[in-house]
């Protein structure tokens, strides 16, 4: 079996009374991406300190591309990328000349170091900016710069701390793309966000955290299996209409419920199969929808289902 670029076992983190981490245990295999979601506080960036070397756990093991973060510090260093919410690139220097400090620092030679700020300006689509102070970048352009400069060293892992915060929506899309095209060249990723859409589009899987703890983990379908709540909902033409509606669907075993004096039938259903149902009722009885929707759970759902049953 393949060993995991990321791997915590029963890591604790404690700053003097305060834990900040009890017992988080995750696993990311090569080329995945592990979504980490949770409240200011919950642990997320000490998550990210730890495995990127900062920050020393207090109790459990830490590995990063099969190394250990407190045995093999360097070396871990050297397979990994950090961004971080905020830009770190030199704003008086060009988006060239940062990339090309950073790869030259690295060890890169001028001609190794030029090319690669090149490759990296390219795939950003930074190209006609290159050579512009990044003091005159807009927030989403400093975010990717700030990105490409993670990436210079050419990880293996990369951690984003909350990348997009304060991003419009247009640049957090466009940063996505970015991240996508990394995995698929096989870099691994740990993204701890705020944002549930974030990681529904990005995560591979996700790991909930709430005060120091792993409270859930899975795939985001399994996240949302978890909390359940699909319905489907019938818009009906009027009244009477209403009514018909209501008891065939009710014939059929079903739960229909709708606001006073609305035309809009919903209830709760197991999954989508139930469309079929309400179709087949509602044409039976001779009621003519004017609309029809299934939904489904979002991570917003079970995000909140899982901190009232934390507490938060």
């Amino acid at each position: 079996m393949e060993t995991p670029m990321i791997e915590l076992t029963d890591v604790t983190k404690t700053f003097g009374p305060t834990k900040a981490l009890d017992g988080v245990s995750l696993t990311v295999p090569r080329g995945a991406v592990l979504g980490l979601l949770g409240h200011n506080g919950a642990g997320k960036t000490t998550v990210v300190g730890i495995l990127s070397t900062l920050t020393l756990p207090t109790s459990g093991r830490a590995r990063v591309a099969g190394l250990d973060v407190v045995r093999e510090p360097e070396e871990v260093r050297r397979r990994i990328g950090l961004t971080g919410q905020y830009a770190s690139v030199d704003e008086t220097l060009s988006g060239h000349a940062n990339l090309v400090l950073i790869a030259r620092l690295l060890g890169a030679t001028r001609a190794q170091a030029a090319a690669r700020a090149e490759e990296l300006l390219e795939l950003f689509s930074l190209t006609d900016a290159a050579h512009r102070a990044a003091k005159g970048y807009s927030g989403g352009m400093r975010r990717r710069l700030d990105l490409a400069a993670g990436l210079v060293g050419q990880p293996d892992v990369i951690f984003l701390d909350e990348p997009t915060t304060g991003l419009d929506p247009s640049a957090r899309r466009a940063l996505w793309d970015v991240v996508q095209r990394l995995v698929r060249d096989g870099t691994t990723v740990l993204l701890t966000t705020q944002y549930l859409e974030e990681a529904d589009v990005l995560a591979d899987s996700i790991a909930v955290l709430a005060s120091g703890r792993v409270v859930a983990s899975g795939t985001a379908q399994e996240l949302k299996d978890r909390v359940g709540r699909r319905s489907v909902s019938v818009t009906v033409r009027g009244a009477d209409d209403r009514a018909q509606a209501a008891a065939a669907l009710r014939r059929a075993g079903l739960t229909p419920a709708h606001e006073e004096d609305g035309l809009v039938l919903t209830m709760p259903v197991m999954d989508s199969t139930a469309v079929a149902q309400v179709v087949r009722a509602t044409d039976e009885a001779g009621v003519d929808l004017a609309g029809l929707a299934f939904s489904e759970p979002s991570l917003d759902d079970v995000y909140m289902a899982l901190n009232h049953s934390t507490g938060r």
